[in-house]
């Protein structure tokens, strides 16, 4: 055999063994049982701290009777309070590491991990129970490629003057009737000559696969890279939008309380592919 045709069969026989090894790879398959029906996740191997304490607390049956006990319509759904349930006291309320990806956002289906705030948390740990479900909106791509904060300062100033008296009143009225988007658009359309005005850059620096998940499916690109990631929602997105139509009291807690039993089950990536249309990465 010719040293062309040998380098063919190794290099054929190496591929071969790649296909058969990702046929037999196996992940988590997690589902969160409500009374709206189930939701099927995902968890990631890029955030091992985080994905290997869901499945203990999991597989530990501790999440079960947990509630998603937070729904704010067009945000998130959260839940998971362990330490809650278990009437653990705060010392024993342990965090886990923030382990930050740029390409782990919060798109539409996103399961990240809850935590305390900046103030008292500036490590930003995760708590080592509590999650969140994202819902998100889209956005117009305008809308993330712009500094919306300094837009608005700018805006403000802007209209403050007497030669823009009709501007200040196409804004009062927008705001007066709640209508946000159109007065997030006035803004926008004003964009260049506020930059020109004030010699300001209002433009913010976002990745592309920001953008394409944004303008997409939608998300809270607000939450990225300050809280973690860890996971992803890959059918029964339905039964989350429908907890976050629910009636609410104080602190949005549902009127009626939405308990959680959570399962993990090891399964083979392919059925898990063809089962609930989740594709892996290529490594």
């Amino acid at each position: 055999m010719n040293r062309s045709k040998t380098i063919g069969r190794i290099i054929g026989l190496a591929s071969l063994s790649l296909m058969l090894s990702c046929a037999t790879e196996k992940d988590y398959l997690v589902t969160i049982d409500t009374r709206f029906g189930k939701m099927y996740a995902i968890l990631y191997d890029e955030t091992p701290g985080h994905k290997n304490n869901f499945i203990e607390l999991a597989s530990s049956g501790r999440y079960d009777s947990t509630e998603f006990h937070r729904i704010i319509d067009d945000f998130m759904i959260q839940g998971g309070d362990v330490f809650g349930k278990e009437n653990l006291p705060e010392e024993q309320w342990y965090t886990i590491p923030a382990e930050f990806d740029p390409a782990l956002i919060h798109e539409k289906g996103s399961i990240a991990a809850a935590r305390q705030g900046d103030n008292i948390n500036p490590e930003r740990e995760s708590s080592g129970c509590q999650f969140y479900i994202v819902e998100g909106r889209v956005y117009a791509e305008q809308e993330l490629t712009v500094d919306m904060q300094k837009l608005r300062l700018a805006f403000s100033k802007y209209i403050q003057l007497d030669s823009n008296t009709d501007l200040r009143e196409k804004y009062r009225e927008f705001y007066e009737n709640q209508e946000i988007d159109s007065l997030n658009a006035l803004m926008l359309s004003n964009k260049v000559v506020l930059e020109q005005f004030f010699n300001l850059n209002l433009g913010k620096d976002v990745r592309e696969n920001q953008i394409e998940a944004y303008t997409s499916v939608g998300g809270t690109p607000h939450l990225d890279d300050t809280y973690t990631v860890f996971g992803k929602v890959i059918k029964g997105l339905e039964v989350m939008e429908e907890i976050t139509q629910l009636e609410k009291g104080p602190n949005d807690k549902p009127v009626k309380p939405v308990f959680i039993k959570v399962n993990v089950e090891l399964m083979a990536k392919k059925k898990i592919a063809e089962e609930y249309g989740y594709q892996y990465p290529e490594e």
